[in-house]
């Protein structure tokens, strides 16, 4: 009787619950057009970013399905790592990145661009 309980407790316990289920269910099944219009937004931020970067000689490959472009850190400041570079953008042109080695030792001479938009509440926008 315990076991059976037991048992049952897990799933109710543990599983999701079944009302967020039917909803990721007709989420999933239903009309894709907010997605559709969300591609499209970070589309266009990914491509101005990326091809912005190539104007001034930074170049790299587009990502092809994230909310995130990494950027290897150019040569000329590759051996300050990712962190000091990071620190480079921050201080010097206001921009904020994620150092790469935050994701991992084979993330270090990379940095992480974020193409969300964030409003910090003061009419300013910033990026990690």
């Amino acid at each position: 009787m315990v076991g059976a309980l037991t048992r049952m407790k897990s799933y109710l316990d543990y599983g999701i619950f079944q009302a967020i289920q039917v909803a990721a269910t007709v989420a999933l099944n239903g009309p894709h057009r907010v997605v559709d219009e969300a591609v499209e937004i970070y589309r266009k931020r990914r491509d101005c970013l990326v091809e912005g970067f190539a104007r001034i000689g930074w170049e790299f490959e587009k990502p092809k399905g994230t909310m995130f472009v990494w950027a290897p850190v150019p040569e000329p400041f590759r051996e300050m790592g990712s962190v000091e570079f990071s620190k480079l953008l921050l201080t010097k042109a206001k921009v904020a990145v994620s150092p790469g080695i935050g994701f991992g030792e084979h993330g270090e001479g990379f940095v992480r661009f974020a193409l969300v938009e964030t409003s910090t509440g003061y009419g300013r926008r910033s990026v990690a």
